[in-house]
């Protein structure tokens, strides 16, 4: 059983996955950046009471399953989503739906996937594919961050679905329940519904650990590192920042690089000329996430080390947040009518 699907290489899982899901409904009008920024996928949150590989829990991107689900209520096209307590009922529901004809998004842990080179498996369990087919004990994978397809066993789909630990996926699929066309009318709305949903978790949350706050916040936090952690764990903790920027799908320099492609891919259906200057905003903060992440890795790797090395990476991230803040308060400027 193998069903009509075409697979697209993304660069982040999830806004892959819902643009792949969403490819026939939209007749090709969902690309992975007008996914991520419906969807309202940017974002950034640092918490330090909460430990992931013995580091800080830290986000560049909204909770998993947000931007699937923000895109497809965007629409206006219903979801179904469901998790299961039982390995069993989650294998038979799956293959129910293939059955039906219908792909279907899974949220898996990482540290299992076999066709997942060694150095990338760690224990993360947020990444998203897509299952489009079995044959016979083998199902066949399109994931999104992968050139091709590729399959997983029945026991190995199993293990992933069901890994343990923070985020645990409990088996969660998720796909459209509905064909109806989406027209530029509704895509026009619902860019504009993403664009003001991303500006409010930017901007206006409260507290210091989310949004452009919670990006100066972490940059002022840096610059205590060294001397409050200890040079080898402040190093370990700035390696947690670069692991979840650069290696979890595409992370935080990454993502500023297609939610500027959204801006400009929105300027076809919302012809706002102010989208195309405040994508340029976003392209100078991808470029500073990746300046900050090379600053970080010369720390970890121990080819840097004094104080002024942490206060230089401090820096970058409090430059971010005041370009970041810039950009989402010119997009909240912007007049929609």
């Amino acid at each position: 059983m193998k069903l009509d699907f075409e697979h697209r290489q993304s660069a982040h899982c999830e806004s892959g996955v819902t643009s792949s899901l969403l490819s026939k409904i939209s007749n090709n009008k969902i690309t992975e950046p007008l996914a991520f920024g419906i969807g309202a996928g940017l974002f950034f949150c640092y918490i330090p009471l909460i430990k992931i590989n013995n580091g800080p829990a830290i986000a560049f991107r909204t909770f998993p399953g947000l931007i699937f689900k923000r895109t497809c209520n965007a629409l206006g096209i219903p979801v179904k989503r469901k998790k299961f307590g039982s390995k069993e009922k989650a294998e038979a529901f799956l293959n129910d739906v293939l059955q039906s004809g219908q792909p279907v998004g899974c949220q898996v842990g990482v540290y299992y996937l076999s066709y997942f080179p060694r150095e990338y498996r760690f224990h993360f369990n947020a990444h998203n594919l897509i299952v489009f087919g079995k044959e016979e004990d083998r199902y066949l994978i399109s994931d999104p961050v992968m050139e091709t397809v590729t399959s997983l066993s029945s026991y190995e789909l199993e293990r992933v679905r069901f890994a343990k630990g923070a985020l645990a996926p409990k088996g969660q699929i998720y796909y459209p329940e509905s064909n109806a066309a989406i027209t530029d009318e509704r895509m026009a709305r619902a860019i504009i519904k993403g664009i003001k949903n991303n500006v409010n978790q930017m901007l206006r949350i409260p507290g210091n650990f989310a949004g452009v706050k919670g990006i100066r916040y972490t940059g002022v936090k840096i610059k205590k590192w060294r001397d409050k952690l200890g040079l080898q764990k402040a190093g370990s903790y700035l390696a947690q920042l670069v692991r979840m920027q650069e290696e979890i799908g595409t992370g935080g320099g990454g993502f500023r690089y297609i939610y500027a492609a959204f801006l400009q891919e929105a300027h076809a259906y919302v012809p706002k000329d102010e989208l195309l200057e405040i994508s340029k905003l976003f392209t100078q903060a991808g470029d500073l996430w990746r300046d900050a992440a090379v600053q970080a890795s010369g720390i970890y790797k121990g080819r840097l080390g004094s104080q002024e090395d942490f206060d230089r990476m401090g820096d970058y991230l409090v430059k971010i947040a005041e370009l970041e803040k810039r950009a989402f308060t010119a997009l909240k400027n912007i007049k929609w009518n």
